[in-house]
């Protein structure tokens, strides 16, 4: 199999794009340490083991590092998926917030990512991938601390890869669209006065995308397990849109 005899640790394995992504790693064969502060929605495979972390506190990350380490003899894979999404414009975000938010997208990836390092390196074919949005590029209204930490992301997997390359690690970012996770559907629910009105408000946001819906966690952790791949050994550097054609859109439509 694909991750046959590789060591995996996903951070924000829970629930969402992380539990797609460490499932499917697990079942290509890798060993997977889902960290994450809560245990899994859902049963997962049984090579998969769960350590609950704490992103933003740097003791817990570490431990989550170790663990992975420890049990499996190393670390090959760093998928770094931990994340929240706040609402408010510059003006109007709390300071609170907009530290919370970059605690957990920014220095959470930061933090797990330090901690790996040295595993990764070891191993001598590491793979990072950091699970950023298309708002590292364009953005809605009223989202600017999240726009911010996902951008970051970006030039954060850049650095990684300019200064791992000499390691033999490499480090990339996947940039989803709108995708049908318990964050979306939280978020759905804040603007809906139903849960048929949120299905109805999901199933809008997914009209944007040219390919007509939002995406699934499953096809998202598909181009993050490519990117982790040996396939993808000569791809570094690199923030991989996998938006049903969202970027590729211009705003202004022409009439029928």
């Amino acid at each position: 199999m694909e991750f046959e005899g590789k060591s995996a640790l996903v951070t924000g394995g829970s629930s969402g794009i992380g539990l797609a992504a460490a499932e499917l790693l697990a079942a290509r064969g890798a060993r997977v340490v889902c960290a994450s502060v809560t245990p899994p929605e859902a049963a997962v495979h049984d090579t998969i083991t769960y350590v609950e972390t704490d992103v933003t506190d740097e003791s817990s990350v570490a431990a989550a590092v170790g663990h992975a380490v420890r049990h499996h003899g190393g670390l090959d894979i760093l998928i770094a998926c931990a994340g929240i999404q706040r609402y408010g414009t510059a003006a109007d975000t709390p300071r609170t917030t907009w530290e919370e938010v970059m605690a957990v997208n920014v220095e959470g990836a930061f933090l797990a990512a330090k901690h790996a390092l040295p595993a990764l390196r070891a191993c001598g074919a590491g793979s990072i991938v950091l699970v950023s949005s298309v708002q590292a590029f364009v953005t809605q209204k009223n989202v600017a601390a999240y726009t911010a930490s996902k951008g970051a992301l970006n030039a954060f997997a850049r650095s990684l890869a300019v200064d791992e390359a000499a390691f033999g690690v490499r480090a990339n970012t996947v940039c989803p669209g709108s995708v049908d996770t318990p964050m979306l559907r939280t978020a759905a629910a804040g603007f809906a006065g139903s849960p048929k009105e949120a299905d109805e408000l999901v199933a809008t946001w997914g009209r944007s995308h040219p390919l007509g819906r939002v995406a699934r966690p499953e096809e998202v952790a598909e181009a993050i397990a490519f990117l982790a791949s040996d396939r993808a050994a000569f791809i570094t550097g690199i923030a991989l849109p996998v938006d049903g054609g969202l970027l590729a859109q211009a705003a202004v439509a022409l009439p029928d």
